[in-house]
């Protein structure tokens, strides 16, 4: 646990020039984040960032590594819902779709 919460610290320390180095301006980072301009850098200045905050910044800087992330944890839950049994068949499933855009055909 103290070796996450070094390299948090060292990102927390290292969040302006990574900004700065980033091809995003500051404004869409500001946006992203949902704070205004000046808490923001105020922030910036003192280093005192949440670390929901960090996390939102660091999905604008590293959007592949975010993405792959996500998409590890997609797959790990699929894989759950195949061992607990929750799963369908493409045939029930292609049932499912016709149904719904029967409804929807109906409805319109």
């Amino acid at each position: 646990m103290i070796k996450e919460i070094l390299i948090y610290k060292e990102v927390v320390n290292e969040i302006y020039e990574l900004i700065d180095k980033s091809t995003y301006k500051k404004n869409y980072a500001i946006e992203k984040v949902g704070i205004s301009r000046s808490i923001f850098y105020r922030k910036l200045k003192t280093k005192s960032f949440t670390p929901d905050e960090i996390l939102e910044i660091a999905k604008i800087l590293c959007p592949d590594e975010f993405y792959m992330l996500e998409f590890i944890k997609e797959i790990e839950q699929a894989k759950n819902d195949i061992n607990a049994g929750r799963i369908i068949t493409h045939d029930k499933m292609l049932q499912k779709i016709k149904e719904r855009n029967d409804k929807f055909l109906k409805d319109v």
